[in-house]
């Protein structure tokens, strides 16, 4: 007898992103004539720029020449690309990261995820709350989530931090320690941020319990303000306590490329029951070995390329693009009286919904009578509820349609 992981029986639901697909796809069938804006799954809508476009080709035709054809590529990614990284993500900042610490790999999403599979299923987690709902998702699937309360809208055995207005959207430490802690700044899906002194004072709680942070930095290079910092790493002793998951999906537009890294510093040490010291860096490397093959040549080559003299211009040109959408959104919908948070440092905008309706009845008010499609707070976890994503990955020319619709809302 066959039998499953019953932990897949613990999801609630659909995955929040296909519930609001399935909603949409009915509204278009019985509203053929609709034009339908979605600002809702953060996906990018600019083209891969020039010279990343330029980089695949040529990587494409070497593929077809036998004296540059390439196989089987370092699981870990080619070198060319991860010292790229280094130089600049990390050396510019100050922060030293060696080349052996770097995992190229085909999405943050996917890290996120995957690097449950190095840490013992008897870990507590913490997860902001609301959280992208990978985080929560993946933990549950492991099994270390407990049953699901109906009545909480929680796992028993998870450990959820509101983030809300009520706190500034900044996190606190939290009482019941964990043993894995979920971070993700600037944050999606509220678009709020945390400064070094706050972030540092994670570091040292982490140190202090010996747990680890999971650092999701993916829209690092939306931050605009000084003191937000770009890598966890930038704050003293991180090396020590977290591992970080960058991706190019939203900084370059590799959403449908796939092509992301995980950082695991050497100095990053776990335990076995016995209270043995490992070191976290060799045992991701063999996991990464172990179950993924490596990104294809041509997309590393595209990768390195975005950090070309070129590559920077233009996918700087595209965040400017991304986040002058924030700006109209965000104003726009304060000048209809909204209270809004985000749109400064990422490409989200979290606003509170009207009152008298669930996250949920704002969005189908949103889809008839706007046929705008945003994200539920709640999706994102119970702290979420009261409030409604936007992104602003969508077309100017959508981006303005889609708030003159909301601004003629009943």
């Amino acid at each position: 007898m066959i039998n499953i992981n019953e932990n897949f029986l613990n999801l609630q639901d659909s995955y929040l992103f296909s519930t609001i697909a399935k909603k949409v796809a009915e509204f278009q069938k019985n509203n053929p004539e609709k034009k339908i804006i979605k600002l809702g799954i953060g996906d990018v809508t600019r083209p891969i720029v020039p010279a990343v476009i330029s980089a695949m080709k040529k990587a494409v035709d070497e593929l077809g020449n036998s004296e540059t054809f390439k196989g089987y590529g370092p699981e870990q990614g080619y070198e060319f690309l991860r010292k790229k990284i280094v130089e600049n993500e990390y050396e510019k900042r100050e922060i030293q990261i060696g080349i052996d610490e770097i995992f190229v790999s085909d999405g943050a999403k996917c890290d996120c995820g995957n690097i449950g599979d190095i840490l013992s299923i008897e870990n507590t987690v913490a997860i902001t709350d609301p959280v992208y709902p990978v985080y929560l998702d993946t933990n549950v699937m492991a099994g270390r989530s407990g049953k699901f309360n109906n009545e909480t809208g929680m796992y028993e055995n998870i450990v959820y931090i509101p983030a809300t207005a009520e706190n500034n959207f900044v996190p606190e430490l939290p009482k019941k320690v964990p043993d894995m802690i979920y971070l993700c700044f600037p944050n999606n899906p509220t678009g709020t941020t945390l400064t070094k002194e706050q972030l540092k004072k994670w570091i040292d709680y982490a140190k202090e319990n010996k747990s680890l942070i999971l650092f999701d930095s993916a829209y690092e290079a939306f931050i605009s303000e000084q003191d937000v910092p770009h890598s966890i790493y930038e704050i003293e002793g991180a090396k020590e306590v977290a591992i970080e998951f960058r991706s190019f999906s939203k900084t370059a537009g590799f959403t449908g490329v796939r092509c992301a890294y995980t950082v695991v510093p050497k100095e990053l040490k776990a335990y076995t029951k016995d209270g043995e010291i490992v070191e976290l860096n060799s045992l991701w490397n063999r996991r990464h070995g172990t179950k993924f093959n490596g990104v294809s040549y041509p997309v590393q080559r595209g990768a390195e390329a975005i950090y070309s003299e070129e590559g920077q211009k233009q996918i700087k040109e595209n965040i400017s693009y991304y986040m002058n959408n924030a700006r109209i959104i965000k104003e726009g919908l304060q000048e209809i009286g909204y209270t809004v948070y985000g749109g400064v440092n990422a490409p989200y905008i979290w606003l509170k919904v009207p009152k008298g309706l669930t996250s949920w009845e704002f969005f189908d008010k949103l889809l008839n009578e706007a046929n705008v499609v945003g994200t539920p707070g709640v999706g994102f976890g119970p702290s979420g509820e009261g409030y409604f994503r936007l992104t602003a990955f969508g077309t100017k020319e959508n981006t303005v349609q889609a708030i003159e619709r909301i601004k003629n809302m009943k």
